[in-house]
Parts: C-alpha cells; sequence; structure tokens
C-alpha cells in the first residue's frame, strides 16, 4: 500500500525556521536527529490505529525534491533497512536513512491544521532557504 495516498499529509517548507535545536530522542546507537511534537505524535498514532499500521515505523527522509533541491518524505513502514537510524518518541517508532541523517539533524516536525488544510510542518535549522513554490528547501 502506497501510504502517501492515505495521510493527509502537507508539507510547508515555507513554513521553516532556523530554530534552536530541539532535545533529540535517544537511540541505542546516539542521537536521533529529529523532534517530534506532541500533536505531531498524536496525529501518527491516530493514523497508525486509523490504517491499522500498528507497531510500524514512521520513516522520516530526505529526497530531491522540488527547484530548491530536496524535499521531506514521510512514510508507515513495516521493516528497517541495514545500516538505517532508529529511534522511539512517545511510543512512535522513527526511522531515517544514513543520508537523511546529515539533513534532518536538529528538526522538529509539527502537525498543524489551518485554514487550507492540515499536515506536518518541519522547522529544519539546515535549511538556508526555499523555492517560491514552497515544495522544497537548500542547505
Amino acid at each position: 500500500m502506497d501510504f502517501r495516498r492515505v495521510w493527509p499529509l502537507y508539507v510547508w517548507p515555507m513554513d521553516i525556521q532556523s530554530t534552536p535545536s530541539p532535545a533529540p530522542v535517544s537511540t541505542q546507537g546516539g542521537a536521533f536527529p529529529l523532534r517530534l511534537t506532541a500533536r505531531a505524535v498524536e496525529q501518527v498514532k491516530a493514523v497508525q490505529k486509523q490504517q491499522k499500521f500498528d507497531g510500524y515505523y514512521l520513516a522520516v527522509r530526505v529526497v530531491p525534491a522540488g527547484c530548491s533541491g530536496f524535499g521531506y518524505d514521510l512514510n508507515l513502514v513495516k521493516d528497517v533497512q541495514p545500516g538505517e537510524l532508529t529511534g522511539e518518541q512517545d511510543g512512535v517508532k522513527l526511522v531515517t536513512d544514513a543520508l537523511s541523517n546529515t539533513y534532518l539533524a536538529g528538526t522538529e516536525v509539527d502537525y498543524v491544521v489551518g485554514t487550507t488544510g492540515a499536515g506536518f510542518k518541519f522547522s529544519n535549522p539546515n535549511a538556508k532557504s526555499t523555492c517560491g513554490c514552497g515544495t522544497s528547501f537548500s542547505t
């Protein structure tokens, strides 16, 4: 199942802002590069329950996208690949790859609801600019 079809997801890169690094989520081998707000944790858990994806990992990745170069990709995945970084926060299991780890360091992910929709908002201190259409960022 392509999770992106069922998850009410929209990321507002234009809302990316430089902020002090949030406290990292502890992992077995160090610190997980990002932190979820309470609203983000609540939304992930609600979607997992609704879609019967209990126990799945929230995979957060930085991928090539848009005119600025990078975008975010969120999916629920059952299995972790060798070499991926894992963590857990408030009952939500997290996973990312080594390359994304570099770009995500210090990022806070929130879930926001506005008049035009709802989605995850990334506050990434590594993002130096965003594109005009608001779908990608550069470092």
